[in-house]
């Protein structure tokens, strides 16, 4: 999907942007300027924060932190060599940068503006959930000759009544509940400002469970509830599909089969599969090569933060660790681009529930995310199910099982899971023996070394605010 920005652009447009080396000098009317159409600065973000999401930060790099994915050998990740991930960094303030262009073009109307600011939103929760303190009231304003933004809190990024996340996505809502403007260029939700109005008001949902432990009044929570404005089902899920054919297919279905391989069940998704007699796991993992082989197909996991010396120590055959499903190898348009599915929406619901946010059926809520859940990857729900002990909420702990339910629904759904396992606890993952943060499990990213050296004095303060630049300092919400 990165590559539907220059099929977009330079294909069907001839625009000022330099799609080859000086367009822009030997093409650019002085008496007439040409400017991009907001349509596709939307549809260049849209695309692209949605690929980025699932392949890059979700199967590449999040996998591993959440423990949906284990490595062999070459991922680093997996034993928590974390680095600064500053491509990500890099590439989500240039998304924010297309969407000011958004804002600021000549054709834009309100809906765009409110469109473009749920993107806004997103991608700034995305920056401020992986690092901490960042750039947002100044940011994006070196046209105004500010090239050393200001640090502002996590607190203030999402709570500032006024330019905050929560507040942006309010508003955003709001526009379009009232707007007699459309858009274009939308390959989300086709143009459809209803499931706009449903992403965004769920997208306060989620943020404001993220940073529940620092709330005292959840009458926002009950409020999104009691208006019924939320998604409504897996029709309304925030996805890209990718596409069969070239170039907007699924990135891994085109990769190297070493990098691929990679990529291995984990002991922990294995162990909750099979606690719960779970039939996803024959879609989001393929059984041993060994076992189909020898004519008894099974799955088998891979403990997370082993070396390749303690694979070889222990005897651990390779061809008989579980590789991840067709669905992320051998079919180009097997999973979507993803922001946000009903599944999750569904689990946070029932978790307000359990931890006395809102009022509801904790249960009704609970079932309704399984079952979409299970819908999403085409996969029926067997009928005793909801009976099983591991699966009931009757039995045992009820918001642990909720928790756990979603952190499945997140699979390669960017770094959510890892959100939720920092905010919760739950599952409870353990790094493993060969991990190189003295068994500690990481909570951020480093700040990117650019900021070190272009934005220092700004820079400074913030790591000392929040206690070091270092992997383990915990932000705002997680403290």
């Amino acid at each position: 999907m990165k590559n539907l920005y220059k099929v977009g652009i330079c294909g069907m447009l001839l625009l000022s942007l330099s799609c080859t080396e000086d367009f822009e000098e030997i093409n650019t009317n002085p008496n007439s300027p040409e400017a991009i159409g907001p349509q596709f600065l939307l549809s260049n973000v849209i695309s692209v924060a949605a690929d980025e999401n699932t392949y890059d930060q979700g199967f590449r790099l999040a996998n591993y932190l959440a423990q949906f994915a284990a490595s062999v050998e070459f991922e680093r990740i997996d034993r928590y060599e974390m680095g600064s991930n500053a491509q990500y960094w890099n590439q989500n303030f240039r998304l924010l940068n297309d969407i000011k262009s958004i804002q600021t073009n000549p054709a834009t109307n309100e809906a765009y503006n409110a469109v473009a600011d749920i993107m806004k939103c997103y991608l700034f929760s995305q920056l401020t959930d992986m690092w901490g303190d960042i750039p947002y009231s100044e940011a994006l304003k070196a046209s105004d000759g500010l090239y050393s933004p200001k640090y502002d809190t996590q607190e203030f990024v999402y709570t500032n009544p006024e330019i905050g996340i929560l507040a942006t996505l309010k508003k955003a809502s709001e526009t379009l509940a009232s707007t007699t403007n459309g858009i274009q260029g939308d390959m989300m939700f086709n143009n459809d400002l209803v499931k706009w109005r449903r992403f965004a008001n769920s997208l306060r949902f989620r943020y404001l469970l993220r940073i529940s432990k620092r709330l005292t009044n959840f009458s926002e929570m009950q409020a999104l509830v009691d208006q019924n404005d939320m998604m409504q089902g897996n029709s309304d899920n925030a996805v890209v599909p990718y596409l069969a054919s070239a170039p907007n297919q699924w990135p891994m279905s085109q990769s190297a089969l070493g990098l691929y391989q990679e990529h291995r069940m984990t002991l922990t998704v294995d162990s909750v599969l099979k606690a719960w007699n779970d039939p996803r796991q024959a879609v989001l993992y393929k059984p041993t090569q060994q076992s189909v082989i020898n004519g008894n197909p099974q799955f088998k996991g891979l403990q997370n933060g082993l070396n390749r010396e303690t694979i070889n120590e222990r005897g651990i055959q390779l061809n008989d660790i579980s590789l991840f499903g067709a669905v992320f190898r051998d079919v180009p348009n097997g999973v979507d681009g993803q922001f946000m599915q009903y599944a999750e929406l569904q689990f946070a619901l029932a978790e307000a529930v359990a931890r006395g946010y809102i009022q509801g059926d904790m249960k009704a809520y609970y079932e309704k995310g399984v079952r979409a859940s299970f819908a999403y990857w085409k996969v029926p729900v067997p009928v005793d199910y909801f009976q099983r002990v591991n699966v009931s909420l009757d039995t045992g702990d009820a918001l642990t099982k909720i928790l756990t339910q979603k952190w499945l629904a997140l699979i390669n759904n960017g770094h959510e899971a890892w959100f939720n396992v920092r905010r919760t606890g739950i599952p409870a993952l353990k790094p493993g023996p060969d991990n190189l943060n003295e068994g500690r499990y990481p909570v951020r990213y480093l700040y990117p070394e650019s900021e070190q050296a272009v934005n220092k004095s700004n820079y400074d303060e913030a790591a000392a605010r929040m206690g070091g630049d270092n992997i383990n300092s915990k932000v705002w919400w997680e403290k």
